[in-house]
C-alpha cells in the first residue's frame, strides 16, 4: 500500500500528512504523522502553533533541521534540536505551544526547519493517565551500523535493542540512512505492522518505486525486505495494533466516541489545563 503525502496550511507553515487516510486509519498504534518541511524559517515567518489540547495520545517530535520550542501544561519547556525527542503523554488531556525559539527569531540567517511529528494512541487503560513529558538527547539513543546502512532507534524496539524512551505499548519508530543505498533487512527484526516513510532517496518493492514524501505499508507484518537506492533515507514506524478502533477529532483520540464529545466541550468552555504564562487559545474547530 503507497501512501502520498497530502499537503495541510497551518497558517505560516505547510505540512505534508502521511496518516491518517481513508484505507489505514492507524498503523500499530500510530494514529498520525506529519512531515514538517523542509522549509526556510525566518524573516517574520516562523513556526508558531498556539496553545491547544490533547487526550489519549501521545505526541512525538523528531528533527532532521532546525528547533522548535516545547511548552505543556506539565510544565515542561525544552527546545528540541535534530536527532533528540520530544515525547509528550498527553493522557487523561494537556495543552501545549509549539514555536520557533527566540534566539532564532533575531537571526539575520534564520533556519531551516525539518522534522516529523507522530502521534501514537494510548491503550485503552491508559488513556485517562496522567500528563508527562520525557526528552532525550541524540546521543542517549541506540545507534549502529551494519552493510553501510546508519540506525538510529528513535523509540520502542528492532534490531534486538531497545530505545530508552518510555513507550506504553509494542512499538518501533527507527531512523534508517543508507548513503550507499542496498537492501534493507525488515524480516524477523521488527514486530507487528509496518509502514516505511521515505525522507529522501527512494526504496523498490516488488517492482515499484516509491520516492521521497510516500509511504509504503506492508500488508504481511514483519516479513518484508526493501531495496534502497543510493541517497535514501528512510524512517520505519509500526507496531502491535490495539484490538479496538480510535476515534479521532482534531487533537483528540479516545477508543471511546462519548470521551470525544466530552474533551470538545471542556476545550470550548477553557476545563483544560493552560500553559503558564501563555494566554493564546486556538478555538475548537
Amino acid at each position: 500500500m503507497i501512501v502520498d503525502e497530502r499537503s495541510r496550511d497551518l497558517g505560516s507553515f505547510l505540512v505534508g500528512r502521511l496518516l491518517p487516510f481513508r484505507e489505514k486509519r492507524q498503523v500499530g498504534p500510530f494514529t498520525f504523522i506529519d512531515h514538517m518541511g523542509p522549509s526556510a524559517i525566518g524573516n517574520g515567518t516562523y513556526l508558531d502553533v498556539d496553545q491547544h489540547p490533547h487526550i489519549g495520545l501521545s505526541t512525538l517530535t523528531y528533527l532532521f533541521e532546525g528547533e522548535v520550542e516545547h511548552r505543556d501544561s506539565t510544565g515542561a519547556h525544552h527546545v528540541i534540536t535534530p536527532g533528540s525527542v520530544n515525547f509528550m503523554t498527553a493522557g487523561k488531556g494537556v495543552t501545549h505551544t509549539e514555536r520557533t525559539p527566540a534566539h532564532l527569531r533575531n537571526s539575520e540567517t534564520g533556519q531551516r526547519i525539518h522534522g516529523y511529528q507522530v502521534w501514537v494512541a494510548l491503550p485503552a487503560d491508559q488513556e485517562e493517565t496522567e500528563p508527562a513529558f520525557q526528552h532525550l538527547e541524540a546521543t542517549e539513543l541506540p545507534a549502529w551500523q551494519h552493510d553501510d546502512m546508519h540506525f538510529i532507534l528513535v523509540a520502542g524496539e528492532g534490531y534486538g535493542r531497545r530505545s530508552p524512551l518510555r513507550v506504553h505499548s509494542p512499538l518501533f519508530m527507527i531512523d534508517v540512512d543508507a548513503p550507499s543505498g542496498g537492501m534493507l533487512r525488515i524480516r524477523g527484526e521488527l514486530r507487528g505492522e509496518i509502514a516505511i516513510v521515505v525522507v529522501r532517496g527512494g526504496i523498490i518493492a516488488h517492482e515499484d518505486e516509491i520516492n521521497q514524501g510516500q509511504m509504503l505499508i506492508s500488508k504481511t507484518d514483519d516479513e518484508c525486505d526493501i531495496t534502497c537506492i543510493e541517497g535514501t533515507r528512510l524512517l520505519l514506524f509500526g507496531g502491535e495494533p490495539f484490538p479496538e478502533p480510535r476515534h479521532l477529532f482534531w487533537n483528540f483520540v479516545s477508543s471511546r466516541r462519548e470521551r470525544i464529545e466530552q474533551a470538545k466541550d471542556d476545550w470550548a468552555n477553557r476545563r483544560f489545563p493552560v500553559v503558564e504564562g501563555d494566554d493564546t487559545y486556538i478555538p475548537l474547530p
